[in-house]
């Protein structure tokens, strides 16, 4: 298939360029290159990219509506998979307006390529930041999801509302992933794992949030990678049994439906630390804070509709995934 794949210079649109090409897709990889965070090691995964055959790139803002009509008009993509977003919780309570360009506009510009071209199926990335107050775990689909902690959910969450009114109006099948705490190989600087590593090899203290306190449904990016391809290969439908009167949160009478993506193991973060520590044969030193605004105390993700769909079935644990991020890590950073 040829495949648009936006966000293919980010953490896990590199996995999953990889994981298409692997398998002999074409795929246009879209970024922007923002400087959210170290543009060198964007431009490294792209360069891992663009050395095997069947990959092009763009660089391209998804709020350019005339690049993006243009890109679309220029080919005949089967599917397309969005990953392109701003991210980050903390950076989304000083910054609001990035989070509505990208993640508003942006994903609005991707919906009307795809209505225009007979696109045969848009994934896209959500997260478990939608379910924002609620505390009610496993987290499932099948429950409201409508109130967030912070901007960067809030974006998430109406991005799946404004995939429904698409997928009803037009019949684009659209289905929307909730990622939960993606680590792994080529991972973002602005994530716990990245910055833990980096301070605990540095001897500087590390900061715990919440006082160590939470547990995250931690992915490992491999994993993630997988269930994305498996959604793209099968398109969203309608269910048959969907009851407006009993309206199910994670389904439709138009193609379009919502999969939580996730581990289904949470693991407390202070156990995350000590595997890290194992790993690179270093303690850490812990300044322990409060829970940061916007941010949920726990996740865990039920990720039984997307095994039931696809066949999903997550294989990382913590203890691998954090050994492959130090391996890279050393690799990538020269301190092996």
């Amino acid at each position: 298939m040829k495949i648009l794949l936006t966000g293919a210079a980010g953490f896990i649109g590199y996995h999953t360029a990889l994981k298409l090409l692997g398998r002999g897709d074409t795929v246009v990889g879209l970024d922007n290159l923002n400087n959210y965070y170290d543009v060198a090691l964007k431009k490294a995964r792209l360069k891992q990219l663009t050395e095997r055959p069947g990959f092009s790139f763009v660089q391209l803002d998804l709020a350019d509506a005339a690049g993006m009509q243009a890109l679309f008009a220029e080919h005949q993509f089967d599917r397309v998979i969005n990953l392109a977003a701003q991210a980050g919780v903390r950076y989304s309570l000083e910054n609001p307006q990035t989070y509505v360009d990208s993640n508003i506009t942006g994903f609005l510009n991707v919906l009307e390529g795809c209505r225009h071209t007979g696109v045969g199926h848009l994934v896209y990335a959500s997260t478990s930041s939608v379910y924002g107050a609620n505390t009610h775990m496993p987290f499932t689909e099948h429950e409201p999801a409508d109130h967030p902690l912070a901007i960067y959910g809030a974006t998430k969450r109406a991005n799946e509302l404004m995939a429904h009114s698409y997928a009803h109006l037009f019949g684009l099948p659209c289905s929307g992933l909730r990622f939960f705490t993606v680590y792994g190989p080529w991972g973002r600087p602005d994530m716990a794992l990245f910055l833990f590593t980096r301070s605990i090899l540095a001897g500087q203290p590390i900061k715990v949030f919440n006082h160590g306190h939470h547990q995250r449904d931690f992915t490992f990016v491999g994993d993630i990678a997988e269930g994305i391809v498996r959604t793209c290969d099968n398109p969203a439908t309608s269910n048959p049994n969907w009851d407006s009167n009993a309206p199910d949160p994670a389904t439709s009478n138009a193609p379009w439906r919502i999969f939580n993506i996730g581990n289904n193991r949470p693991v407390q973060l202070l156990d995350y630390i000590r595997v890290l520590e194992d790993c690179l044969g270093k303690k850490a030193e812990m300044e322990m804070l409060p829970l940061q605004p916007g941010d949920v105390p726990d996740t865990w993700a039920s990720a039984e509709d997307l095994k039931t769909a696809v066949g999903y079935q997550p294989e990382t644990p913590v203890e691998e995934g954090i050994s492959q991020f130090v391996e890279w890590y050393l690799e990538y950073y020269r301190l092996a």
